[in-house]
């Protein structure tokens, strides 16, 4: 097996971080961020017409038809500039598409994704917070031919710019038996879509409210009133996916560490020179080149479909999600008193490295799940 990128990967991973420098500096993320926007249409007009909202759909919906890694490239280079656009949810949102939808269904919505013509998300999460799909209580009714959903979703990410909604709701029984997975425009009657107080503001999230919304038959992902299989697969690659953006964000968090512990000159010396100074950055690294080797192989595995893809999701986003927070927290502990202040960006990471650390489940969720997966 080749550990190592090939030429084309890592042309992608510099055309990436070449043209996110130019568009996407922390200059014009602030100014996302503090007009309340939370994203940016122009950048991601410019990110669909370089094909990246297709990167992994098929060429015959208008994509590049790659693969998870290549994806997972583009969302490191995401992640290290907290660039301001609804990519990751759209693309979770797509890959379930392309998991559980129809022909028809693939062909309604994937061009349109990979054109950039729609934002989609995923709507999982409901009361208690839990990512485990099992806990679903939203209610898709039996109405006529289709069907109703009543209830709500919680958390759900830039479900205000979204125009489809992927909504995990069930339709029999209980625990992940009997879940569906629906596609709902978000301008559906009885769709309400209500802001809620998130710590990241470049990532906004909502509380999706449904009241008594028909749907047609058609609307169920691959008329699978019993989608729990894919549905999970789906959701470990989703986990990837997450671990590649945090795996960036913690990159940048370790150079920006070590370039201020070069600057800033303390009794006539940088503070670089001090061994705890040094021993942070060099643990930063080790977390850091750990995060990239468990993403990395997690998205290889997503891939490949290898049995073993589960386990290396869980692991991956255990160790990235506890491994991107406390590189963040070192970074604001090696700036000092200015790294706690609004004009520096290292409250930026922190927060986005909490936000991504809670979605999907944090460390100890997916350490619970790998201790269920072993043969005990």
């Amino acid at each position: 097996m080749n550990f190592g990128f090939t030429e084309e990967q890592e042309l992608l991973r510099k055309t990436a971080r070449d043209f996110l420098a130019d568009h996407a500096p922390m200059k014009t993320v602030r100014e996302v961020m503090e007009s309340g926007a939370g994203n940016a249409p122009a950048l991601w007009r410019q990110l669909a017409e370089l094909g990246w909202t297709g990167l992994h759909v098929p060429e015959r919906f208008g994509g590049a038809d790659l693969g998870v890694v290549e994806l997972a490239i583009v969302l490191e280079e995401l992640g290290r500039c907290l660039a301001p656009v609804p990519f990751l949810p759209t693309v979770i949102a797509a890959d379930l598409l392309l998991e559980l939808g129809s022909e028809a269904q693939q062909r309604a919505w994937l061009s349109r994704i990979a054109s950039g013509e729609v934002v989609a998300t995923l709507a999982l999460t409901e009361g208690g917070a839990s990512p485990d799909p099992g806990s679903t209580r939203l209610l898709a009714a039996r109405a006529g031919d289709g069907f109703s959903l009543t209830g709500r979703k919680l958390f759900v990410p830039d479900a205000a710019v979204a125009d489809l909604l992927l909504v995990v709701a069930r339709t029999s029984g209980e625990g992940e038996r009997g879940l569906g997975v629906f596609a709902v425009p978000a301008a559906s009657p009885g769709v309400e879509i209500a802001p809620m107080k998130s710590m990241d503001l470049l990532r906004p999230l909502a509380e999706v409210r449904f009241e008594d919304v028909s749907l047609p038959a058609s609307a169920l992902l691959g008329g699978r009133t019993d989608a729990h299989e894919g549905l999970r697969a789906s959701l470990d690659r989703a986990l990837a996916m997450i671990c590649a953006e945090m795996v960036g964000g913690a990159e940048q968090c370790l150079e920006d560490s070590v370039a201020y512990a070069k600057e800033r000159v303390q009794f006539g010396k940088p503070i670089g020179v001090n061994q705890a100074i040094k021993h942070k950055c060099a643990d930063m690294l080790f977390e850091v080149e750990s995060a990239r080797s468990l993403t990395y192989y997690a998205a290889w595995a997503a891939r490949e479909r290898a049995p073993e893809a589960p386990m290396a999701a869980a692991m991956a986003k255990a160790y990235v999600s506890d491994a991107y927070r406390h590189v963040a927290g070192e970074n604001i502990q090696i700036h000092g008193g200015v790294g706690f202040t609004w004009e520096y960006d290292c409250h930026l990471y922190f927060k986005r490295a909490k936000s991504d650390e809670c979605w999907l489940g944090d460390g100890a969720h997916h350490r619970e799940r790998v201790a269920g997966m072993l043969p005990l």
